[in-house]
């Protein structure tokens, strides 16, 4: 029989408007910024253990958000958190 000792699962999103929204880049960087906040909030709001690896800021106005999550809440994941 195996059991789940420690999960965690690492994510890579990438954040970015329609090619065809007609906004120009520095619109688009507010959008997309304001999403990964919006993404932040939820994680918090639904007590999600997380823990954002990095955000990246890219020339076309996409992000780039890299987040280590739990993937239930009955596998100890402390050994992938700092």
């Amino acid at each position: 029989m195996k059991r789940i000792k420690a999960g965690c699962i690492l994510q890579t999103l990438v954040f970015l408007q329609k090619e065809d929204c007609g906004f120009n880049k520095a619109t688009q960087l507010k959008y997309n910024r304001e999403e990964v906040e919006k993404y932040k909030a939820t994680l918090e709001k639904n007590k999600t253990r997380h823990q954002i690896v990095s955000v990246e800021e890219q020339a076309d106005a996409s992000i780039i958000v890299r987040v280590r999550k739990q993937l239930n809440d009955t596998a100890d994941v402390s050994e992938y958190f700092c």
